[in-house]
């Protein structure tokens, strides 16, 4: 029996300086006339959340692992793009995902009008349900201070196999012959 997994992903963004403005990409939208986040690619901290709690889950690394900043083709982005990798990375490692859950925390942009098409964007992307909530900080912090936003998120993944490396009788030790 495969017991399912989770994972946990957290992912911070600034917003991008008056000096270099940048679109706001979140959840895998296009925020019209709100201030951009900074990042090595589109920055979208939702979709970066959600990527990295499906890497946690599986065991396969983190988004740093597959997508950082010493990867030139990922410069720029889309988080939708890296979310959607992501799924294909933890199904290729034989798992299925059973869901995604984000919390974002920030300001803005006002989130509640547009979850919905948020979350069927990265439904699809990730190929499973992705459930998306959002908070202020009250005030406090950097998202409090309208310096940048926080996501952070769950996924839920289960094993289809076992890989090779975890049969009982190649890693513990009590069972093998002297």
């Amino acid at each position: 029996m495969f017991l399912p997994r989770t994972g946990i992903g957290i992912d911070i963004h600034a917003f991008a300086p008056d000096d270099a403005p940048a679109p706001l990409w979140l959840a895998g939208l296009l925020w019209e006339g709100e201030r951009g986040l900074s990042g090595h690619s589109d920055g979208d901290a939702v979709a970066h959340a959600a990527a990295d709690a499906l890497f946690s889950a599986a065991g396969v690394g983190d988004l740093g692992t597959h997508f950082g900043t010493d990867r030139p083709e990922y410069a720029g982005a889309s988080g939708v793009r890296l979310l959607t990798e992501a799924a294909r990375i933890v199904r290729d490692a034989g798992f299925e995902i059973g869901n995604i859950a984000v919390q974002f925390i920030g300001n803005r942009p006002k989130f509640s009008p547009r979850r919905a098409e948020a979350e069927a964007v990265l439904t699809e992307a990730a190929g499973a349900p992705v459930s998306v909530s959002a908070t202020t900080s009250d005030g406090l912090g950097f998202p409090g201070r309208n310096e940048g936003i926080t996501a952070m998120a769950t996924a839920l993944v289960v094993q289809r196999t076992q890989p090779e490396s975890t049969h009982p009788e190649s890693t513990r030790r009590d069972t093998l012959e002297p």
